[in-house]
Formats: C-alpha cells, sequence, structure tokens
C-alpha cells in the first residue's frame, strides 16, 4: 500500500466516538438557541447514528460555553450550536475573550439566520427607510433608538444603521426586549430593532410600524416586508446568524462528515417547516464558505466597535 493510500484508509477509520455526543448550548431552555439546537439534534443524531444531547451551559451571553467547548477534546464528543452573538458580535466588543472563534474552533456548518425588523411607532413622519433617513438627517440627534441592553444584537443593528446611513440617532438601552417594545408602542421611543417573531404579532395587531428587515434576503416568514440593504442603505445586513462549531484540531473527516448531517438534517420538509415556526430561515454552505462568513462577520462588527467606541458592558 503506497503513503497516499494507507492516509486515505486511516482518514476512513476516522469516526465519533462509540457514546452519546454533547451538543453544548450557551443558553437556557427555551430559547431560540436551545429551539434550534434541540429542531436539529434528532436527524444529526440519526445521521451520525449516535446519540445526541443538548447541554444547556448558560452564562455571559454564550460565552462561559464557546470557551468550555474551544477547550473540549477535538475527537468529536462535543460541538456546539452559537449564534455571531457570541462568536462574532462579543470577541469584536471585548478582544479579551478567553477565546479566538477564528483559531479556537473548527466551523462545522451554518443552520439559520434569524432577521430582525426595523419597527418605529405609528406617528413617526417616515414610510419608508429613505423617509427616515432623510428625517434622521433633517433632526440630528432629535430621534432616538431603543434596544434590549447595550452591547447586543438590536444595539449593534442600531449602531450599524447610523454608520451606514451617516445620521446621528440617540441610543436608549433597555433591560430586555419587552420593556423596549412597551415604549415603542407607548410612543416613548422612535425606533427598535426586533426578533422578527416578537416584533411582527405587533405589527399586524396596528401596534407599531415596520419599515424593513435586517438581513440579505427577505425571509420566508415575511416575504413582503422590503430589507433594508435594498431599501434605501445597500450593504445593510444585521441578522442574528446561528451555526455549529467543533473544537480546533477535529479531523477533516469529523467536519465533513458532522456537516452532512447538519445539511442533511436542514434540508428535510418537516425541519424547514418548523424553522419558519421560529421566525429563522435555514442557512447553507460548506465548512469553508461559512469560516469565510464567520471571518467577515467578525470584521465588520470589530470595524463597527472600534468606529463607535463600542466596548463590552
Amino acid at each position: 500500500m503506497t503513503a497516499n493510500a494507507d492516509s486515505r484508509a486511516h482518514a476512513q477509520d476516522v469516526d465519533f466516538p462509540d457514546k452519546p455526543l454533547r451538543f453544548v448550548v450557551g443558553f437556557p431552555p427555551g430559547g431560540p438557541n436551545d429551539l434550534l439546537a434541540r429542531l436539529v439534534a434528532p436527524g444529526i443524531g440519526e445521521r451520525l447514528k449516535r446519540s445526541v444531547i443538548v447541554e444547556n451551559r448558560a452564562g455571559a451571553n454564550g460565552e462561559i460555553a464557546a470557551a468550555s467547548v474551544a477547550k473540549s477534546p477535538a475527537d468529536g464528543s462535543i460541538f456546539m450550536l452559537a449564534s455571531n452573538g457570541s462568536t462574532t458580535v462579543a470577541p469584536a466588543l471585548n478582544p479579551n475573550l478567553p477565546f479566538d472563534v477564528r483559531t479556537d474552533f473548527a466551523a462545522v456548518a451554518p443552520v439559520g439566520i434569524n432577521p430582525m425588523l426595523l419597527v418605529v411607532r405609528n406617528d413617526l413622519p417616515a414610510a419608508n427607510i429613505a423617509e427616515l433617513l432623510k428625517l434622521a438627517r433633517d433632526r440630528p440627534g432629535k430621534l432616538n433608538g431603543a434596544s434590549a441592553g447595550a452591547g447586543g444584537a438590536t444595539h449593534l443593528a442600531l449602531e450599524l444603521f447610523k454608520s451606514l446611513g451617516h445620521v446621528d440617532i440617540v441610543h436608549v438601552p433597555y433591560k430586555g426586549g419587552g420593556p423596549a417594545m412597551a415604549d415603542l408602542m407607548a410612543g416613548q421611543v422612535d425606533l427598535y430593532f426586533g426578533g422578527l417573531s416578537t416584533a411582527l404579532p405587533h405589527v399586524k395587531a396596528g401596534k407599531m410600524r415596520v419599515l424593513g428587515q435586517t438581513s440579505t434576503t427577505r425571509s420566508a416568514a415575511a416575504p413582503d416586508i422590503p430589507t433594508i440593504a435594498e431599501s434605501g442603505l445597500p450593504g445593510y445586513e444585521a441578522a442574528i446568524s446561528y451555526g455549529i462549531f467543533l473544537p480546533a484540531g477535529a479531523s477533516p473527516v469529523l467536519v465533513e462528515r458532522l456537516h452532512t448531517a447538519v445539511d442533511a438534517t436542514i434540508r428535510s420538509p418537516d425541519v424547514a417547516r418548523k424553522f419558519a415556526d421560529l421566525g429563522a430561515d435555514p442557512q447553507f454552505g460548506t465548512p469553508v464558505e461559512f469560516a469565510a462568513y464567520v471571518a467577515a462577520d467578525l470584521a465588520k462588527w470589530t470595524r463597527l466597535a472600534r468606529e463607535a467606541g463600542l466596548k463590552a458592558e
């Protein structure tokens, strides 16, 4: 047997441990990270012929789980589902985190993307993104935008809008999305970037108006709502994305096998329907493409944090 043939045969021997695999999520049960993990875990387990156990390791916006998985064995026994909130946004705001998504993890597969909606109070005199930008430029520092907390996804979405739109909008942080939307509906604040699944019911009830969604393409859950990028702010994208990672050093064979299992699971019609119920759109891509997306996302938020003077609170 030649050396190349021997290495190929050895690669074929690499497999996931013959025991339950730990699928780590950095948030408590019931949130979008946890729900997506539990949605795809059975399909992954079926295709890998292993039991997959979802393990909630909550704390510090997913950073505790990420730091733990980064130090775990790279034998396939443990992998994680994480949003860009903990893998790219958090490191952009705090470069001293004990992990680097580019070097401490092997990017396996994107899972889904959850766009936010730019919603405004009903009596704001702006019917679309172009009019909102004009209003903000005509009234610098007079409009205010709520967030669910400083440094979170809703705050970063606002800051990116301000940066690309060259507008001055005052940030008003709240302790959660519920209070922020309550004040928006009461007319106390002008605008807010809310999760599609939580903001859309209020829009349909006539309690607030929607001007656009934050992903690059229209969500299947809201195909009639234009994206912000197509409505007057080219290049804008601030959706919450989710993906699966193994610890760095995992065999390329394990990465490819897990990717194949994830990809096939997400493509199944039953899982795709359940994604829509969560306000998420399935995402697809090779490990190389996913790694490139993660690196670009980190660069975008790092640049924004530097330009806007944003730091972790």
